[in-house]
This record gives structure tokens, C-alpha cells and sequence, in this order.
């Protein structure tokens, strides 16, 4: 078996699981089992473990398949990983005692620049593990780590409120859709708004990291703690959760003398993903269903609404609380 990357935490059936994938780009657990000759339920957990680690992306659709992350990206991020690892721990104390020396004397800098992706994985999890109420963020791509998020399932649990707005072209990674589905079933609150610039992450009204640049070449992000600056990025996202349309959220009770009859999930996810401005294409990928079923349902759906076209659509369901 290859082990080449078992330096970076990956051992080596879950190598040779990547490497099947990778050949195909996409694959259900027993198709790579069959090719492998070993149990589809093994596939399938190193599968996992490689999504969590950033490798592969779950896609959406009735069958359990995965895709495989471009390596230039997902691998590197492990080295960088492993290679910082020791400089981490070099630099703790150092970090610890510049904290310790800023809050004895109370002057604490209003704004910190933080850089590399390592950096800016340490302090969103330390973000959200400093909030006491709710963490609130702006979603899009690329990701510097990982798609997923490690914290917050375990974080919900404990009683943090997490409201997110994530961007069209978010829904269109790997993975990304089927990651919000499992959490908005667990209490996150999703919008989807398109036009997002940024992607700030903000704990109450205390703390915010917001990376300073998209150009994964050089992550550089901002620490910002309380100050006008702070006081306006939460307005400016307040504003986003305004116009942002709902992803996923339960129906609201119909009004007098308003048609009772509910979409399924898949129809009321079906108008959010239009309404967020993607194409044809990415949302019938997204779904699991050819194109061609994809407008019949929509076609189906204009005329339950009563609506002459998609923007029609868009108004009358979110009237009725479908979306």
C-alpha cells in the first residue's frame, strides 16, 4: 500500500481509498469497495475520516457519494499542518505572554492582523469558543482549511445560538450543502444572500475574525475586538440577515384563505436555491436530479403558487413561509 502521506496524518488504507477516488472524482463507498475487494462499510469510514480532514466532500442526492477535493490544495493544507505544528508550540509561549502582558496593563490592541492558515483556524475556533450567546458569520469560498467546522455541532449543543448567510457559490462546493442540512437540523439558523465580499465570523458583540483577503496565497485576517469597527460589521451583517432569503427553514402557518398544502423539503430547498440566484445546472447537481427533472418540479411548483415566473415564485413563497 502508499503511504506517502501517512506524514500528514493519513494512513495508508485511507491512501489508497483517496487514490481510488481521486482516479474516479467521484464515487459511491461500494464502487470503491468493489475496486479495492474490501467492505463498502470500511470505504465508507475512511471516507469520513478523510472529509474530516478536509480530502474529500460529501455530495447532496439520495446516494451516499463523495468527491474528491483537488489534492494541490487539500494535501498542502495537511503539510502546512504537520509543518507548523512544532512552530505552534515554539510560539505559545510567546503569544501567552504577550495576552497575559496586554490584559494586565488593560490596553489590549483594538485590532489584531493574524496570518496563515493555521493562525486563522486557531482563533475561529477560539472565536467560537469565547462566545457566550451566539456566533454569527458571512459564508462563501475558498476555504483556507476545511469546508467543514469542527466546533460548532458540540457548541449548538451546549446552547450557542449559530446564525449564518452563505453565499450562492457556497452551495456549489463539495459537501457544503449536505454539511447544512445536518446542521440547520440541529438548530443552526441558514440564509442565503448573493454578492458576499467578505466572510466575518463574530462572537456576540465582543470578538470578530474577518480574513483581510479571498487569496489563499497569503491569509492574513483580522482580530477585531469591541470599537466602532466591530460596532459596524455587525450593523453590515445584521443587513445581510435581513436580505437574505431562508435556507432550509420549518414553513410557517398559512394565512386565511391561503393554499394548506406544504411543499416537501426537497421542493422548499428547490425555491431557496433559486431564489439565491444559482443556475439551473449547479442546482439540479446540488440535488441529485437531471436538469430535466429539476424545471418539470419547478414548473410543477409555478403552478401550485399561482406564479408566471421564478421571481413571481420567489415572492409568493416566501409570503406563504415556504423559503
Amino acid at each position: 500500500m502508499s503511504q506517502e502521506l501517512e506524514a500528514v496524518g493519513i494512513d495508508a488504507f485511507d491512501e489508497q481509498v483517496y487514490r481510488a477516488l481521486l482516479a474516479r472524482q467521484a464515487a459511491a463507498p461500494g464502487e470503491l469497495a468493489g475496486e479495492l475487494a474490501v467492505g463498502s462499510e470500511r470505504v465508507a469510514r475512511a471516507l469520513d475520516r478523510m472529509h474530516d480532514r478536509g480530502l474529500v466532500g460529501r455530495l447532496s442526492g439520495p446516494r451516499r457519494r463523495y468527491a474528491a477535493i483537488d489534492p494541490q490544495h487539500a494535501v498542502e493544507a495537511l503539510i502546512q499542518e504537520r509543518t507548523v505544528a512544532l512552530g505552534r508550540v515554539r510560539s505559545a509561549a510567546g503569544e501567552l505572554a504577550g495576552l497575559f502582558e496586554a490584559a494586565r496593563r488593560g490596553d489590549a490592541k483594538e485590532v489584531e492582523i493574524v496570518s496563515g492558515r493555521e493562525a486563522l483556524g486557531r482563533w475561529f475556533v477560539r472565536l467560537q469558543q469565547e462566545a457566550k450567546q451566539q456566533v454569527r458569520t458571512l459564508d462563501r469560498p475558498p476555504y483556507a482549511l476545511t469546508t467543514a467546522n469542527p466546533v460548532e455541532e458540540t457548541a449548538m449543543r451546549g446552547g450557542l445560538t449559530y446564525r449564518a448567510v452563505y453565499a450562492p457559490e457556497a452551495l456549489e462546493w463539495p459537501g457544503v450543502l449536505d454539511d447544512i442540512r445536518r446542521l440547520v437540523a440541529q438548530g443552526e439558523q441558514a440564509r442565503v444572500l448573493p454578492g458576499l465580499r467578505i466572510k466575518p465570523a463574530i462572537a456576540d458583540d465582543a470578538l470578530a475574525l474577518m480574513p483581510l483577503s479571498l487569496d489563499l496565497t497569503d491569509v492574513r485576517a483580522a482580530v477585531i475586538r469591541p470599537s466602532s469597527l466591530l460596532d459596524a460589521l455587525t450593523d453590515y451583517w445584521r443587513l445581510c440577515w435581513t436580505l437574505a432569503t431562508p435556507l432550509l427553514a420549518p414553513p410557517e402557518p398559512t394565512g386565511p384563505g391561503e393554499d394548506s398544502a406544504e411543499p416537501g423539503e426537497e421542493d422548499r430547498l428547490l425555491l431557496a436555491l433559486l431564489v439565491s440566484g444559482l443556475k439551473d445546472e449547479a442546482i439540479a447537481r446540488q440535488l441529485g436530479w437531471s436538469v430535466r427533472t429539476m424545471r418539470r418540479r419547478m414548473s410543477r411548483l409555478h403552478d401550485q403558487l399561482g406564479a408566471a415566473n421564478r421571481f413571481q415564485a420567489g415572492v409568493i413563497a416566501a409570503r406563504r413561509g415556504w423559503i
